[in-house]
């Protein structure tokens, strides 16, 4: 006997024959199942579309440089084949020394960027109904943590300009 299944899995055969109500009645569709095989092509259909559009959006980007190889003049000159540094001739030693305190400044500046960006989201779960204490510790957790990250760079004098 065949078991007819609703796409939520719960199982319904009418008086033991397998015969299901008709498709839309209650608002459900009903589907004949062996075993896990309608959930199992269910879930594999919904990743189909996800690597469909990968597959456009590479051949896209492959149409795209393929277009622009044959399309593009190729007339190599010396003054082309040089290297270009910003609008500078490169002339002299190819090392420069760079002092690690930029690095610094951009390491906090990444960290509070990604804490601006988290703001947000935990804002908008903030409002939601049910959640306000809850978030309110965790993100005071996480402030706490980049203050004391903020701290340390202060105190080792790293946010001294000199």
């Amino acid at each position: 006997m065949t078991d007819v299944t609703d796409v939520t899995g719960v199982a319904d055969a009418v008086g033991g024959t397998g015969v299901s109500r008709p498709s839309g009645e209650f608002g459900v569709s009903r589907v004949p199942v062996d075993g896990s095989t309608a959930l199992a092509s269910e879930y594999f259909q919904s990743y189909s579309v996800i690597g469909l559009l990968a597959l456009v959006g590479v051949l896209f980007v492959a149409v795209a440089f393929g277009a622009g190889r044959l399309l593009r003049p190729v007339v190599p000159t010396p003054e082309k084949l040089l290297t270009y540094e910003c609008g500078v001739d490169p002339v002299g030693e190819g090392w420069a020394h760079t002092q690690v305190r930029y690095y610094v400044y951009a390491f906090l500046y990444v960290i509070f960027a990604v804490d601006s960006i988290f703001l947000f989201p935990w804002a908008t779960v903030f409002a939601a109904p049910g959640y306000g204490a809850t978030t309110l510790v965790e993100m005071f957790i996480f402030l706490g943590f980049l203050a004391v990250g903020l701290l340390y760079a202060w105190k080792k004098g790293v946010l001294a300009w000199a």
